[in-house]
């Protein structure tokens, strides 16, 4: 998937697809992810992400595992790969989920994701506590279908956003990246309709 296609890059575009993430991930290693999802919309799980980055003469050659069981995903491996693959991996997924929840077609969610990351995302410095120190990190939020002229046929997954957390202290560069789909108006308490994270667990040397 091309999500970074326009002739000017913006700043959130350079962060999550023009920076070399892996350069701080010696090969062979496997980043492991947890992910995560919850809301009363539908029945949530917790699965796991495997980024495997082999020790071989072409050192950034990825693959993942995505899911497992019945519920995994394959994906092609990436050659060459320097900014963080499963950032693709795990916005090609949710765009699949877009088109199953809406009824809408993947290019046009992919589109409005591209374009939200070129012309409205919001990135903010920031930090956290990673391995038990206070780590910089950047955060780029957008809500790519919030203006959509089809947000009628979106219903209420137009208001839906997504957080992407980077850090060049967290092995792979990503931290986590969170989408969720607001309560509605009126509702009782602030609890997302859907929510689904992917965050950083662990590298593992040696695989």
């Amino acid at each position: 998937m091309d999500l970074c296609a326009q002739d000017a890059i913006s700043e959130a575009e350079t962060l999550l697809f023009l920076t070399d993430h892996l350069k701080n991930v010696v090969p062979a290693a496997t980043l492991s992810y947890a992910f995560k999802k919850t809301g009363p919309a539908e029945t949530g799980f917790d699965d796991t992400v495997e980024l495997r980055v082999p020790g071989s003469d072409d050192a950034k050659r990825v693959s993942v595992a995505f899911f497992t069981g019945e519920r995994k995903i394959t994906y092609p491996g990436l050659a060459h790969a320097e900014g963080n693959p499963v950032l693709l991996y795990f916005l090609e997924r949710d765009i699949r989920e877009m088109e199953r929840l809406t009824g809408g077609r993947s290019p046009y969610f992919r589109k409005a994701i591209r374009l939200a990351l070129a012309h409205s995302a919001r990135v903010a410095k920031t930090k956290l506590s990673f391995n038990g120190r206070d780590v910089a990190v950047r955060e780029i939020t957008v809500t790519p279908y919030i203006d959509d002229p089809h947000r009628a046929q979106i219903g209420k997954y137009a208001s839906k956003t997504y957080v992407f957390t980077l850090s060049a202290d967290v092995p792979g560069g990503v931290y986590s990246v969170r989408t969720f789909v607001p309560s509605a108006a009126g509702a009782t308490n602030d609890v997302p309709l859907i929510e689904e994270r992917l965050s950083f667990v662990r590298v593992v040397k040696g695989t």
